[in-house]
Order: C-alpha cells, then structure tokens, then sequence
C-alpha cells in the first residue's frame, strides 16, 4: 500500500515538475518580446550576443546535471552501503563542479575583451563580466535539483524554477524600463537584462537552501575512499546527453554571436545596420520557442510511456507510441511553422513594432520542424538509453551550421545564417529518424500520414489567404501595428481552427492516441463529434 502512496506522489511531483518547465519555457519567450520593445532592435542585438553564453551553462547545470545527478544518486540507493555511496557522489560531484564553475567564470570574466573582441563589439565585454557570475552558483544548484529528484521530492524543484524564472523576467523588464526612461543606454539596458539572469538564479538557489535545510536533502556521513574517475566520467556524458537537444540550440546562438555581426561588418554593412539587422533576426528565437513549446510538452508526456513499454517483455513494446510521437511532433510542427509563415509580416509587427525582414523570419521559423523531432526522438532515445550516436549526430548539426553560416552570410546577410540553421536542424532531425528506423526496424508514418497532412496544410493556407482579402477589402482602413494586431490575430484564430478540423475530420490521429497527449480530451471530443454518424 505505501509503494502504491509512494509511486502516486512520485508522478503528481513529476507532473508539477513538467508543468513547472512549461512555464518557465513560455516565460522565457515570452519575455523578449517587451524587452524587444523596449530596447529596439540593437538593444535586442545587444543582449542575444551574450544571452547564449549565460544560458548554456544554466541549461547544462540546470538541466543535464541535474537530471544525471538525480539518476546516479537514485542507482545508489539500491544495494549495500547506499548511504555513503551517495555521500561519496555529492561530494565527488560538487568538488568537480566547483572546479568546472571556476574555470567557466575565469573565462567569462577574465577572458571578456577577447571573447568581446571575436564577436566583434568590445562593448560587450561588461556584460559578458556581469553574466560570468552566474557559473558560481552551479555546484549548489545543481547538486540540490539532483538530490530532490533522486528522492521523488519535485516540488522544490519545481517552485524553484519558476521563482527563478519569474525573478529573472522582472528583474529584466523593470531594469529596462528604468533604463530607457532615464540614461536610455542600450549596453546598460543589456547588462541590467544579464544580471536579471543572474539575480533569478541566486532567488532560486535562496529557495532550494531553504528548502534543503526544511527537508534535510543532504547525507551527513563520511563516504569512504573510493575511485573517483567512474563518477566523473558518468555525469560528464549523461549531463551532456541528457541536455544535448538544449545546448544544440545554444550552441546555434553562440555560431551566431561570433559569426553573423562581424561578418555583415566585414561585407560593408555600417555597424549600426548591421547590430539592428542582427537584432531583427534574433525575433526568430522567441517564435522559435513558442512554436516548439508543444513539441516539448509531447516530449515530456509520451517519452515515461515509451521508457516504460521498451522494458516490458510482452505486449506491442514502445513502438505505437514512438509511431504517436512522430507523428504528432511532425504534425504540429509544420502546423506551426507552416501558420507563422503565412502571417508573418502581420506576427512580426505586432509582436516587433515593424515588419522589417519578415522574408528572413519566414525561414528561419521552418526550423520548428526539425527541432519539433529533435526534441521527441533525443528524448526517446535517451529513454531508450542510446546516447553517443546521437550526440555525434548533434555534433555533425553543428558544424554544418558553422560551415553555413562562413560560405552563406557573406552572399546573403541573414538570409543565409538562417538558411543554415535550417540546414544543420534538417541533417540532425533526419539522421536520427534513419537512426531509430534503424533501431527498431520501424515505420515511422504510413504515406497516408504525409498526405493528410499536406492537405490539412493547403486548406490552412488558402483559408488563411481568403480571409485577408475579405479583411482588407471590408476594413482596410486600418493600418500599422493595429491591423497587424487586427489582421494577425483573426488569421491565426482562422488558420488555426481550419487545420484541427481537417486534422479531426481525416482521423489523422485516432481518438484513443488524442487522450495519450496533453489537452488531447478536448481534440478526441470535437473529432467524435465530426465524425458522427447521422
């Protein structure tokens, strides 16, 4: 009976805890988009330069070692001795983070001019400075989120992470605000925006010592002498495995932070053109976010299921719901950045104030497709426990988007380090689709699949185009931002109703997988009922 209490309050935890990521994930989106108007767009340029820098090692600390912390510490407790065991991880972990925190500060801080220098802008040395602090808080935070998860204990972490996030947004917003309101200096604007970042991560640290002296987390036993390197070596690859999909991202922006700005400089594009043609394609990442929130949602909910069922000796295995995965992550994306395309010089000045490179915009969202399955299958996979090939995949995805961004900025500007996002995102998503068919020796979709949703995606886009005509012809009177808000706002609304219902009506998802996603009940009623027989 207590393992049944036992198991029920591990995955209500579990569910907060995805929740929790949900939000902080839509927060992180959302955030930029104020701050973009606030600080236009080479103050926007401005704070993307250094953004990846901070965010990759809280990503890897947040997220990978974390997670890989959690797992060790979770294997320890299983067998003889487990006590100290676990004391030996902590102690062996923390040491190694202190470390890697002070070698990771001593090149932010230190190395500041340089790094500032490769990018091609000294002035944002200060900010990198600023942001270097937030590698000191890695060792803590990381052990504690470890140590919670290991004990089935979610709602620390949980409330941590949004605490975190939320201090962070209003740190950063606020800061803005008196900034622009005041000295209107846009590198002061993107320092107070990196200390916001690190403000947050110290709130949440406050939160989980509290939280940790509370519950008493920590082992307070002397671990005996034993070999350390096994214990390094298995949280270096199972923190970088299990944050790959995260840091592939990153890793994309920091590409961009020293390669897009001072190569448009270096083709003859004024600094100041060439810092507010940086920042206006830095508007991609917030719709990027927003648009793979759901993949990452799917992720999260169907990837426990297809753990569990790929340890189960009978039955159909994971299978169908890998199948589901796909299909889904693969339905949703192109629904995503199939709608963003179509209304994106609408989207870009009601999110952005003007509608300047929407062309640029409208390709760099098709890059939702790819992550939408990069995301799924990095995180099935890592269920499956198949991690170095596609981390070697990952790493290939990166550097073709190098190699991209050096042959195709030069000729296209921006067009062409979005081009290789896209490039490099497609390689990855379709080397690990060959990988896991290979795997398991699978189909992945039915060509009835591709068709329906071609279909699906062809009555999107003539609705949509309809739509504006009548808008325009019945109140073209509106202009600027108002009939981007206007225009934008009914299309999607439009857009979006017209592809579920063709989704529900070709029974592209059947009605017993709807109720296996997140808010699925409500898609499996509404394609019952179309398809109701009179």
């Amino acid at each position: 009976m207590s393992e049944h209490f036992g198991m029920k309050g591990y995955m209500k935890g579990a569910l907060l805890l995805t929740i929790a990521a949900l939000v902080v994930k839509v927060l992180s989106a959302v955030y930029r988009v104020p701050f973009q108007n606030l600080v236009g767009d080479q103050g926007f340029y401005i704070y993307q330069q250094v953004y990846p820098f901070i965010s990759f090692f809280v990503v890897w600390t947040s997220g990978g070692f974390a997670v890989a912390i959690s797992k060790m510490l979770a294997d320890a407790k299983v067998g003889v001795n487990s006590i100290e065991r676990e004391s030996l991880i902590i102690r062996t972990v923390f040491y190694y983070l202190t470390l890697l925190s002070l070698i990771f500060f001593s090149i932010l801080f230190f190395g500041s001019h340089q790094l500032a220098y490769l990018m091609g802008d000294q002035q944002l040395a200060p900010l990198l400075r600023t942001g270097s602090f937030i590698t000191l808080f890695m060792p803590v935070l990381a052990l504690m989120k470890g140590s919670f998860q290991s004990r089935g204990e979610m709602s620390p972490v949980a409330y941590a992470q949004v605490f975190e996030q939320l201090i962070r947004v209003v740190v950063i917003l606020t800061g803005a605000i008196l900034i622009m309101t005041t000295s209107k200096s846009l590198y002061a604007a993107g320092n107070v925006a990196i200390l916001g970042t690190v403000v947050g991560e110290v709130a949440g640290v406050i939160l989980l010592l509290y939280y940790t002296k509370k519950l008493n987390a920590f082992p307070k036993i002397k671990p005996r002498k034993e070999r350390k390197w096994p214990i390094l070596k298995e949280v270096t690859i199972l923190s970088l495995s299990i944050s790959m999909s995260s840091l592939l991202l990153l890793c994309f922006q920091l590409i961009d932070s020293f390669t897009v700005f001072s190569t448009l400089v270096e083709t003859g594009i004024h600094e100041q053109d060439a810092m507010e043609m940086k920042g206006i394609y830095d508007r991609g990442q917030p719709l990027v976010q927003m648009g793979v929130i759901i993949a990452s949602s799917l992720s999260l909910a169907i990837v426990p299921l297809v753990a569990y069922h790929s340890n189960k000796k009978s039955g159909r295995g994971a299978t169908p719901f890998i199948q589901l995965t796909y299909r889904t992550s693969v339905m949703l994306g192109v629904a995503a950045s199939l709608g963003l395309i179509i209304v994106m010089p609408y989207t870009n000045e009601m999110l952005f104030e003007t509608n300047a490179l929407s062309n640029v915009l409208a390709v760099y969202v098709v890059q939702i497709v790819p992550l939408s399955i990069i995301l799924t299958f990095t995180a099935i996979l890592q269920g499956m426990n198949k991690l170095k090939i596609p981390a070697l995949i990952l790493t290939g995805a990166i550097m073709l988007k190098l190699a991209g961004n050096s042959i195709l900025i030069p000729n296209l500007n921006v067009m062409g380090a979005a081009l290789a996002s896209n490039m490099g995102l497609f390689l990855g998503a379709g080397l690990l689709m060959l990988y896991l068919k290979k795997l398991l020796g699978i189909q992945l979709a039915k060509g009835e699949f591709y068709i329906k949703l071609a279909i699906a995606s062809v009555g999107m886009s003539l609705a949509v185009g309809i739509m504006d005509k009548l808008l325009q012809v019945s109140i073209g009177f509106l202009t600027g931002r108002t009939e981007s808000v206007v225009f934008g706002g009914c299309l999607i609304i439009i857009g979006a109703f017209i592809f579920l219902t063709i989704i529900a009506k070709s029974k592209i998802i059947a009605e017993k997988e709807w109720f296996l996603l997140p808010f699925g009940r409500k898609m499996a009623a509404y394609q019952l009922l179309l398809n109701k027989k009179k």
